[in-house]
């Protein structure tokens, strides 16, 4: 564990020393209204969806990476050696809808995803209402396993309604009511339709850096899996946000991190992870 945040620091330090100069001429995330800016310079908190959108005709390239469980020590070398990764594309409709499609290597799975802004914070208007809906595949499910698998077996649903406000320079939260809908599911470790809440914010502790943190709560007391709680770092280097964080949820994608979490922080077992956006 201490080796990895040594890790961690090593790699801040570096990202932000030899962006510096670069950073005096570029703004990585700008905005025409510059009196109420985003509440979120990224388009998540840490892996769970923030309240930022991109812009017409902008595309991300998202690359997220999850390495393994940090507490099997040198076994795996804390995590480095089982990773799962998550490649994705973002395209702004609007400036107010965007469009998105990804593909995570654990458990094959691809998301198509829909975010909308329905209200902006302005001097009227307290918060930042988003909409946001997935449909998950998972292409990793066969037929010798699931000799009955139909191709409406291996989808499942995300509906979010994301609520943030910035209350000041440094400062923002959110909250994030959400339903999932599994049409396969094991009735002995969880149910059909999940109910969830989370919270998140950010902290801005310098010019280019921010302390980020989320946790969701699902109330499905049915469930085997753990609330997903995640602690990260906001990066703006010179094109684009690098996210560094800790979960206790190695999964990428929407649906598998707020479901399937298994780590357990007060035994250590947490996954080292990035996120990675790159604007055009």
């Amino acid at each position: 564990m201490t080796k990895t945040l040594i890790l961690v620091s090593m790699i801040s330090s570096l990202l932000c020393y030899s962006q510096e100069d670069l950073l005096k001429d570029i703004d990585t995330i700008s905005t025409t209204e510059t009196s109420h800016p985003p509440a979120f310079k990224a388009l998540q908190i840490v892996t769970g969806q923030s309240t930022k959108l991109t812009a017409k005709n902008e595309w991300y390239v998202v690359i997220a990476h999850r390495f393994g469980d940090v507490s099997t020590g040198f076994k795996n070398f804390f995590g480095l050696d089982d990773a799962s990764t998550k490649l994705g594309v973002i395209y702004g409709l609007t400036d107010a809808v965007s469009l998105s499609v990804s593909r995570e290597t654990n458990m094959k799975t691809f998301e198509f995803g829909a975010k909308y802004k329905l209200l902006k914070q302005n001097d009227n208007v307290p918060v930042d209402l988003v909409g946001y809906n997935v449909m998950a595949l998972n292409t990793d499910l066969d037929t010798e396993t699931y000799p009955y698998l139909k191709f409406g077996n291996r989808l499942s649903y995300l509906t979010q309604a994301l609520i943030s406000r910035r209350f000041n320079e440094n400062f923002s939260l959110q909250l994030t009511p959400s339903y999932v809908h599994k049409n396969l599911y094991d009735p002995s470790i969880e149910n059909e339709n999940q109910f969830l809440t989370g919270l998140g914010g950010r902290y801005k502790i310098s010019k280019r850096v921010s302390i980020n943190a989320e946790y969701f709560v699902n109330f499905d007391s049915h469930s085997f899996y753990k609330n997903p709680l995640s602690l990260g770092m906001d990066i703006e280097t010179g094109g684009h946000v690098f996210q560094l964080l800790f979960s206790n949820s190695q999964l990428n994608s929407d649906i598998g991190y707020l479901t399937n979490a298994t780590g357990k922080w007060e035994k250590g077992q947490i996954f080292f992870g990035f996120n990675l956006y790159r604007v055009f």
